[in-house]
């Protein structure tokens, strides 16, 4: 990492498939970083992103994890191979922001963490959607007390299915995807950002159609197989008391998604939809006719501030708030989920996070940070 001061820290992407765009177009703004080299299989697509965003150069992975230039690495390859390219840009000596999830079973996670930590080196994991203006916002209410002490929760993400618009969704229906896992980290990292480690999970699980047909682009009407459940309900406990109910399903024809409803000993704050990093919060007291709005404070901005965050949490030498210490505990949980579903039983949750404090509400990654 360069050293404390130095402006910017030079930023390499491997993969440049669709999410590619969301990153580049906000990293390419941010003072304390910069993106200097764009990789993937397909040279041309990664030449062709980093033409579009003014990258100054792209080839293969090798070449990236080769040049001494770049010291965070934004891993935004299929999830399945989420932890076995971690490994390799620790071993060049740089730090990773992983897409989520972090792995595809507990033990990679954990050994991607110890080897990050043998190497003196960070990882890092999206989603960074909860460190958006919406959601900052929210954490800052219920952190100052607005709603009580936080006691039980609601979350609802039910869609019909990205296939009708993503033009290679079988990925979203394969090991690693479904509802659970494409959407689940955006639910459960916000729980857990308010509510802190959970113990022990139970969920029930189906799937509704055995094929999907893809809706659009060059093989609209193509029919793929679906591997995993696309519909799993879940009961999170958080310690005594504590607890979230929540649904992560691609199989409802009335499209309801987006709720993180947050009660406490004093009122309900309703969230912003944890997928987004902007959009204001509704705060409910007892005997209130109408909710306190509470508008986002903060630049709402999209992917890629999670880098930002990891960057200046280093230079500071504190802990970052997207950590994949929480995006492990993040996958535990959600493994809990499709294990419980699975065995038809509660499962325990072993891992153990620290609370996450919520970013200062001047925080600006368009603004350098102060040397």
């Amino acid at each position: 990492m360069t050293a404390p001061g130095a402006r910017p820290a030079g930023v390499g992407i491997i993969g440049a498939g669709n999410i590619s765009t969301q990153y580049l177009e906000n990293l390419i703004r941010f003072p304390d970083v910069e993106v200097r080299f764009v990789a993937d299989l397909d040279l041309a697509r990664a030449a062709a992103q980093a033409q579009a965003y003014g990258v100054a150069a792209s080839g293969s992975v090798d070449e990236l994890l080769a040049r001494e230039d770049i010291d965070v690495v934004v891993n935004l390859t299929v999830p399945v191979v989420h932890a076995d390219v971690g490994h390799q840009i620790l071993a060049a000596g740089k730090h990773v922001w992983s897409e989520k999830p972090l792995a595809l079973e507990r033990d990679a996670a954990v050994a991607l963490l110890a080897d990050a930590e043998a190497r003196g080196l960070r990882v890092a994991c999206a989603p960074d959607t909860v460190l958006g203006a919406g959601i900052q916002t929210a954490l800052r209410a219920i952190a100052r007390g607005d709603i009580g002490e936080p006691l039980t929760a609601t979350t609802m993400f039910h869609l019909p299915g990205p296939e009708s618009w993503h033009p290679a969704p079988e990925f979203l229906f394969a090991l690693g995807g479904g509802p659970l896992f494409d959407m689940g980290p955006y639910y459960v990292t916000t729980l857990v950002h308010v509510f802190g480690s959970a113990t022990r999970v139970q969920a029930v699980a189906s799937t509704s159609r055995p094929t999907r047909t893809i809706g659009s682009g060059p093989r609209a009407g193509e029919v793929f197989d679906v591997q995993v459940p696309t519909h799993h309900a879940a009961l999170i406990e958080f310690g005594p008391g504590r607890s979230a109910q929540s649904t992560f399903s691609f199989q409802h024809a009335l499209p309801r998604a987006g709720l993180v409803e947050v009660n406490g000993t004093e009122g309900t704050i309703v969230l912003p939809d944890p997928n987004r990093f902007d959009g204001a919060s509704a705060l409910w007291h007892y005997g209130q006719d109408e909710p306190t709005a509470l508008p986002a404070v903060g630049p709402e901005l999209g992917r890629g501030v999670g880098v930002v965050d990891l960057v200046r949490s280093i230079r500071a030498g504190g802990t970052e708030r997207a950590s994949g210490a929480v995006a492990a505990h993040v996958l535990d949980i959600l493994l809990g989920v499709r294990d419980a579903a699975d065995g038809g039983k509660p499962v325990e949750i072993a891992s153990v996070v620290g609370p996450v404090a919520p970013l200062p509400e001047g925080w600006d990654p368009t603004v350098a940070e102060a040397s």
